[in-house]
């Protein structure tokens, strides 16, 4: 018993021995430490502003990247985009310069920003590294230069004469993409609170700045003007806010699931669906893209513009949906529906012909492999999305099997003038078969009762 004992002391010891008591101490450090890449904030409705998951990296590139110009902390100070960081400070220099007649100055704005801070911080998903001074003047530098540059766009204020950022024609599209990337991002309550502060008394007082914000995009987006309209949109930031103008006012908000219900049968691709006697024809022309609705054998979507700022665009307003838990899924369910009928360019050409897409982005192949890799790693809940009766509807008469095989037969004999051709050909070739038959066999018994 006395040496159980022993042992017991000894292994007590040697125990203790491998404790080391100042990782101890560095292990309870780490565990009272707050995460920094993704804070704890970042689950909170007021978050609004996220890296993009690296699974969505790794499938769509550099989509996410901003090009030209950095906007907010996750990409400041880059190198490569210091060319438009020192025309930010001119165009600084030429808002302060015209709001000088009303004695607003520089330390104006910081004290118009510095009650916002506490809030601006909490937008983004990782702790930002900057003392109050330096994350306030990046607000301004930033929100500065998008807010006039808006105006200038739109007509408000006149541009520098010789001003590169309007002469050059390749920068602006640049912009266009750059400030509707998620991680290029400032909040918007920051971005109104410049403006408002900034606005002189000759400015129209009906133009707000999610009109002025609308009007600038609108130059890219070629939707009809509807300035009336844009002031009522909202969004957290400029991404959510040209998301949000996307979105039909009368789109189905759907309340979550009870109990068990007959889960959502994703559909097949355009050549399975065309086989069942399912066709796909544009929608009205000024409704928004992700207005989908099935009527009668016949999905009507409204024309989609693909070009590399839709193709930017879609994939960030995806990547937004997948990270903020307090919006809608409308991107997501509408490429999801994009990915169910794409399979080849041979889909692809079919939605061209029939003016659902507008292809200004490359070859059809292009396209599709666009649309595939857009859907990829994407989490979509088909049960609660906007689109899920459609695709129960379509999925249900693709079931029916008169459908199916009146529309196998159209599809076969019917499709191209050439099968039509030729199904006439072989009719008319049977008739005659038979017609000869029966002269022939007439024939034989006449002489048959001759004899």
């Amino acid at each position: 018993m006395d040496m159980e004992e022993e042992a017991n002391d000894h292994h007590t010891i040697d125990i203790w021995k491998v404790i080391d008591r100042e990782r101890l101490a560095s292990m309870e450090l780490k565990i009272s430490e707050n995460p920094k890449l993704l804070s704890k904030s970042a689950g909170k409705r007021s978050c609004c502003i996220f890296r993009v998951p690296q699974s969505l990296i790794e499938v769509n590139g550099k989509a996410y990247q901003p090009r030209i110009v950095s906007i907010g902390p996750y990409h400041r100070a880059q190198p490569r985009l210091n060319m438009i960081e020192e025309h930010k400070w001119r165009y600084l220099g030429s808002l302060l310069n015209r709001t000088k007649t009303k004695a607003f100055g520089l330390d104006d704005l910081f004290k118009a920003l510095a009650p916002l801070e506490s809030e601006a911080r909490e937008c983004y998903s990782e702790t930002i590294p900057l003392d109050s001074h330096d994350f306030i003047q990046m607000m301004i530098l930033d929100g500065c230069f998008i807010v006039e540059l808006f105006r200038k766009v739109v007509g408000l204020v006149p541009f520098e004469r010789d001003d590169p950022l309007v002469t050059m024609a390749w920068i602006l599209p640049f912009f266009y993409r750059d400030f509707l990337k998620l991680e290029n991002q400032i909040p918007f309550f920051v971005l109104n609170q410049l403006f408002q502060v900034t606005k002189l008394p000759g400015e129209k007082s009906t133009w707000n700045l999610s009109t002025l914000a609308m009007m600038f995009f609108n130059n890219s987006l070629q939707r009809p003007d509807d300035v009336a309209g844009w002031a009522n949109v909202n969004g957290k930031h400029l991404l959510d806010l040209v998301r949000s103008s996307f979105i039909p006012n009368h789109a189905e908000t759907r309340e979550p699931r009870k109990g068990f219900t007959t889960p959502t049968h994703v559909i097949h691709c355009v050549s399975k669906l065309r086989r069942a006697g399912i066709k796909i024809s544009p929608g009205k022309e000024n409704e928004s893209f992700l207005h989908v609705t099935f009527r009668r054998g016949v999905i009507e979507m409204p024309s989609l513009t693909m070009d590399d700022f839709m193709s930017c665009f879609l994939l960030n307003c995806v990547a937004f949906e997948q990270c903020y838990g307090g919006c809608s899924k409308h991107f997501t369910a509408y490429v999801t529906l994009l990915d169910c009928l794409v399979n080849t360019y041979r889909d692809v050409e079919y939605l061209c012909e029939r003016n659902v897409v507008e292809n200004h982005f490359g070859t059809e192949g292009e396209v599709a492999s666009f649309i595939n890799n857009a859907g990829k790693d994407v989490a979509v809940d088909l049960d609660l999305c906007y689109l899920s009766q459609l695709f129960n509807d379509v999925h249900r008469y693709y079931r029916n099997s008169w459908h199916v095989q009146w529309a196998s037969f159209k599809y076969t004999y019917f499709d191209t003038p050439w099968s039509c051709i030729s199904l006439l050909a072989a009719s008319i070739l049977l008739l005659l078969t038979v017609a000869q038959t029966y002269f022939a066999a007439s024939q034989y018994f006449e002489d048959s009762e001759k004899h």
